[in-house]
């Protein structure tokens, strides 16, 4: 049976996607990620939701570190949020959210694209169900 996210993190997702929308509203395409990542930042902490930016998760094989990931935001402690500004999402972008999502344990991450004209064009949900 597939694994789907909690109402609580549908909910955070929710707001996040509000968030980015108002950053996007207000800014437009055609910045760098950073300035995005920036504003959203600003923009999380005026709507008091909290998070952690630029998180940094360690990879393991067998016990052993092998690696590190740095996700944009971990949100609520739940929500994997990465950031884009491409023309086009691709399916390497979604499958760096599902190696975070994996290595993490958390089931629903978004990739959002700023690089769009607009932006509910630019929002991907990604779910992955650990069995």
């Amino acid at each position: 049976m597939k694994q789907e996210p909690s109402e609580a993190v549908d909910r955070l997702a929710s707001s996040v996607i509000g968030a980015a929308i108002e950053v996007h509203r207000v800014l437009g395409p055609g910045y760098l990620e950073k300035v995005y990542e920036e504003a959203l930042a600003i923009e999380f902490g005026l709507r008091g939701i909290s998070c952690s930016r630029q998180h940094s998760i360690a990879l393991t094989y067998k016990g052993h570190a092998i690696g590190e990931g740095r996700l944009d935001f971990l949100v609520g402690g739940e929500l994997i949020v990465e950031l884009k500004t491409v023309d086009a999402l691709a399916e390497i972008h979604k499958a760096q959210v599902i190696s975070y999502l994996k290595a993490t344990g958390h089931i629903l991450g978004l990739l959002i694209n700023f690089h769009v004209p607009v932006l509910k064009d630019g929002i991907k949900r990604v779910v992955y169900s650990h069995e």
